[in-house]
């Protein structure tokens, strides 16, 4: 991996949401690469975020970096056509949320965005075999979903250098991505196990109150050094 394949893609689960436009102007201007936009809805998982409207509302607001929509919610279908108009780039979703994983990722890609998959601590990887020239994007939780400041599990890094292997192996060009717990001491260990793309909330959001962009861009530039 080059640096320019790595991307950083700041959780606004962490964000001021009184500030929402200007905290994510200022992240993006500070470095980062993907807006990483996560929706919960007390229901798969335990505790209630944000919708299509805020998504479009950073769109209007001017936000034309991609946004990366991490869907925790059951069922799945019925709320991708809505964040695929509302400006999404990617739409991922949990295996286990879906009746049917195929029609699901056939449908984000019908709607012009980009697909993924999902996969808990303990979800089985074997949902990715008949489905790996269906997906734009795999994301590994390295927590367990529906908060955000969360220790990373270490046990994570096989689960990535598996993933990395089975991307390899299939000729596909999908990334990568890591969610929860990633903080500048481990940064690099991710990396070294196959990641690409790189979720951080609290590490990055918490160090930029409440408006200091160059904080934003020090703590940046650290998980980038990191990655060098």
């Amino acid at each position: 991996m080059t640096m320019t394949d790595y991307l950083i893609a700041p959780s606004i689960l962490s964000a001021d949401f009184a500030r929402l436009g200007e905290e994510v102007a200022n992240v993006l201007t500070a470095g980062a690469d993907i807006v990483h936009f996560d929706v919960m809805d007390n229901h798969y998982v335990p505790n209630l975020t944000i919708g299509p409207l805020v998504c479009e509302a950073l769109r209007k607001y001017g936000v034309t970096a991609p946004i990366d929509v991490h869907l925790m919610v059951k069922p799945v279908d019925r709320i991708i056509p809505d964040f695929a108009a509302a400006g999404a780039t990617y739409i991922t979703f949990h295996p286990e949320a879906s009746e049917h994983i195929d029609r699901s990722l056939s449908l984000i890609r019908e709607q012009g965005c980009k697909s993924g998959l999902v996969f808990n601590p303990a979800t089985p990887l074997h949902y990715l075999d008949y489905v790996m020239d269906k997906v734009d994007m795999i994301l590994l939780m390295s927590v367990n979903p529906g908060f955000g400041g969360q220790k990373f599990l270490t046990s994570s890094l096989a689960k990535l250098r598996e993933v990395r292997q089975r991307i390899n192996e299939s000729g596909h060009n999908i990334r990568l991505e890591i969610d929860g717990g990633v903080k500048i001491d481990n940064i690099r260990a991710i990396a070294e196990a196959g990641a690409d793309t790189f979720v951080a909330g609290s590490a990055i959001f918490s160090a930029g109150r409440p408006t200091d962009q160059n904080r934003y861009d020090t703590v940046l530039k650290a998980l980038r050094a990191e990655l060098a």
